[in-house]
């Protein structure tokens, strides 16, 4: 039906489009003859302009004095703008552009479009968690379609960045800790956002960021420095690039920090030699907001025409908002600290993005009022977001099968300065995300079970000390069968330059989950945020804990559609939970040590003396409504050469009462090799869904680059050896077999 429609609204205004064009002094260029055709006609002001970007809202100078945009627009100084909002706004840059500008090259419009447009979706860490690539590419699908009809051509997402440590505030931007989920997710990311047609008007131009490493930054903190072992570089935080670069991303952010001492915005090794020679990046690099001018107080660049050197000479070509290339270039032109070859070949990826996405064939395909009436924030756009959001919930416990709840239950106390929140379910970067469109908690709960009372009270706020609300709370709890906490964090908690060092629930909401207890009912903890927490005395003493992470504009409906039961949960954590601050950084594809901590009869081993070495939750882990119980595994052979495959099976049943999906994992561990290798590494998934008594076999095929490793010379080998490949429903309960790698 949505294809249809889309269909549809294609033929009806394809033709207004093209009249729309129509009359403009654009030539059209559609391959690379012909932007060597334009370039050949571009003065150097011109080209310069094409590697600046401003922003919409009050863009400024080196002085900080405002610009007059529209002026540089006419001028040819412009090459792309973000943060302008609305179709009208939009199209009278773009007619600027392209009516009163020497040439007429187009502008491209970028926003941060991270999980979803008008309709939002979960938090990206959410969706990852529903390990359902198809649910995410969807989404990017979606926010696509809507930013596409709302006059965007360009997103700065997907983010791609691993993160290990839950006090950065970015981690709810990405796909989690390990390397190749977060491949999985980046790829089913761009291929929504960008389609098999970038030049459709219904895609966008997708960009993976921030290039590299920024998710280690030190103690956590945002834009703070990272120092790591190029293998640790290589073999964790690169696959996610290589991915988006395999799937065809259009262009690549550079990220804010160094690496070891050298930003990355002039990291020329990093930037050119790696990104482009060896990863194979064909597109274009935009720098991170401002970061070309931050190279002086990193101490890299003595002052801006340093810093634009540094840049260009890296192969960074877009300047965003820093105006260092706008104010430099020339200059460095001039003095011969730059050649033209370096300019034309950043203008080239810039052209070619622009002929990519359509704006050379027409300039104003994007901007139609009608086609952004018709496709944003639709009925079916609500349910994929509803559906989708259902899959990225996290049961953590579930004592004594407290969840699902009866509809028919009487009363519910509904507690918690999240449970008639319409603007923190949000989530941080929600593009045009309006709170008055999203649906609470309590919302939802009166939809789904309409029969209920619902006693509500705020209880406290997210993160004050005040208790003055706490006797309403446990007032309400006290007549009610069961009382429903919502908890957790503000959408402003977390994402950019929002950086925690306590992770535990903020404010008084842990003191109010104590009085709450006092009364004896039965409680489900119900949490919101937008990164793991430290919940030990939660998770200790409240029977039943539901992570929804920031579900967006569905969040109260799908939420009630988990506690009632009308969705069994399936989701599965893609970040560690640690017990403590102290653990972090903690992750589950850690290497071994020569005194592992096996059991506690030696004290000389790697441990804590005050809180155990595992997390409270562990990669990978998820409850369900239902129980899944996992045979031993079977290969099809232990022994192979160098270079075959292995085939792993195992039986998977529902032994419990209901219908129920499982994500089935896989793992292996190089148990001797030239390098130490980690315990496990996730090497495959697959999702199953069982009905009561149903059992199925799932295979795994093992491929030859599933037993590779970096050695010491940092060249992927496949070393002869023993393997144990493990197979189970998160990173620490599993079966596991050994086989043996032989030379060929």
């Amino acid at each position: 039906m949505f294809v249809k429609a889309l269909f549809s609204i294609f033929l009806i205004f394809s033709s207004a489009c093209i009249l729309i064009g129509a009359g403009t002094t654009i030539k059209p260029y559609k391959n690379s003859s012909k932007i060597e055709s334009l370039l050949n006609q571009m003065t150097l002001d011109e080209k310069i302009g094409q590697l600046v970007q401003y922003s919409g809202t009050e863009p400024t100078g080196p002085e900080g004095k405002i610009i007059d945009i529209e002026t540089e627009i006419k001028k040819g100084k412009v090459g792309s703008l973000l943060n302008v909002i609305g179709i009208k706004n939009i199209r009278k840059m773009q007619h600027i552009a392209v009516k009163q500008s020497r040439l007429g090259i187009p502008l491209i419009f970028g926003l941060d479009v991270v999980h979803g447009y008008k309709t939002i979706f979960p938090v990206p860490l959410a969706m990852a968690s529903s390990w359902d690539m198809d649910a995410i590419e969807k989404a990017a699908k979606i926010a696509a379609v809507e930013a596409s009809a709302s006059g965007i051509q360009w997103t700065f997402a997907p983010m791609v960045d691993i993160a290990r440590d839950p006090r950065w505030g970015r981690i709810v931007e990405g796909a989690g800790e390990d390397p190749f989920l977060g491949a999985a997710v980046a790829k089913a990311q761009i291929k929504g956002f960008q389609g098999d047609n970038t030049a459709h008007f219904s895609t966008v131009l997708a960009c993976a960021k921030h290039y590299i490493a920024y998710g280690a930054a030190m103690a956590g903190r945002d834009y703070n420095n990272v120092d790591m072992s190029i293998r640790t570089l290589w073999e964790i935080y690169m696959p996610p690039f290589q991915a988006a670069i395999d799937a065809g991303v259009g262009s690549i952010m550079s990220s804010f920090n160094d690496v070891n001492g050298i930003p990355m915005t002039g990291n020329k090794k990093l930037l050119n030699t790696v990104l482009r020679d060896r990863l194979g990046f064909k597109g274009f690099v935009v720098s991170d907001w401002n970061s070309v001018a931050e190279m002086i107080p990193h101490g890299y660049a003595k002052n801006r025409y340093q810093a634009a050197k540094l840049a260009l000479d890296a192969g960074l070509d877009m300047d965003m908002v820093s105006d260092v290339y706008q104010q430099e270039l020339a200059k460095l032109l001039k003095n011969k600290q730059i050649t033209m070859k370096q300019i034309d070949k950043a203008v080239r990826r810039v052209l070619k993005a622009k002929f990519d996405v359509g704006l050379f064939d027409n300039p104003f395909i994007y901007f139609n009022e009608e086609r952004g009436k018709a496709l944003v924030l639709t009925k079916e756009h609500r349910d994929a977001a509803r559906d989708i959001a259902r899959k990225s919930m996290v049961l953590l416990k579930n004592k004594d099968n407290l969840l699902p709840l009866n509809k028919n239950i009487k009363t519910i106390a509904l507690i918690g300065p999240l449970a008639d929140n319409q603007k923190d379910l949000l989530g941080p970067w929600c593009a045009r995300g309006n709170k008055k469109d999203v649906i609470t908690i309590m919302q939802g709960i009166k939809t789904v079970s309409p029969k209920t009372t619902i006693l509500y009270s705020k209880g406290c706020e997210i993160n004050t000390s005040s208790t003055k609300l706490f006797k309403e709370a446990v007032d309400a709890a006290k007549k009610a069968d069961v009382i429903i906490a919502a908890i957790g964090e503000a959408e402003d908690m977390s994402a950019e330059a929002h950086s925690r060092a306590d992770i535990d629930l903020p404010g008084v909401q842990i003191q109010l989950l104590k009085e709450l207890k006092k009364t004896g009912k039965p409680i489900v903890a119900v949490l919101m945020n937008g990164r793991p927490l430290t919940i030990n005395w939660t998770n200790d003493n409240i029977p039943a804990i539901l992570e929804t992470w920031f579900l967006g504009i569905e969040a109260g409906n799908a939420i009630a559609d988990v506690l009632f039961g009308d969705y069994n949960p399936s989701g599965k954590l893609t970040v560690t939970f640690p017990h403590s601050v102290g653990q972090i950084p903690i992750f589950y594809n850690h290497r071994q040590t020569g005194r592992p901590h096996i059991g506690d009869d030696n004290h000389f081993v790697s441990k804590y003396l005050d809180i155990p070495n595992t997390p409270l939750y562990p990669f990978g882990y998820g409850l369900s409504y239902t129980t899944f119980r996992y045979s031993d595994i079977k290969l099809n052979k232990k022994n192979l050469k160098s270079g075959e495959t292995l085939t792993a099976s195992v039986n998977i049943t529902n032994i419990g009462k209901i219908q129920g999906k499982e994500t089935v994992q896989l793992y292996i561990q190089d148990l001797f090799a030239s390098i130490t290798q980690p315990v496990k590494k996730l090497i495959g998934f697959k999702q199953v869904t069982l009905n009561p008594g149903e059992t199925k076999e799932i295979s795994f095929v093992i491929k030859p680059s599933n037993m590779e490793i970096l050695n010491q010379d940092m060249k992927k080998v496949i070393e002869p050896g023993d393997f144990k490949v493990f197979i189970g429903t998160n990173s620490i309960d599993t079966k596991f077999a050994k086989f043996t790698v032989n030379e060929k």
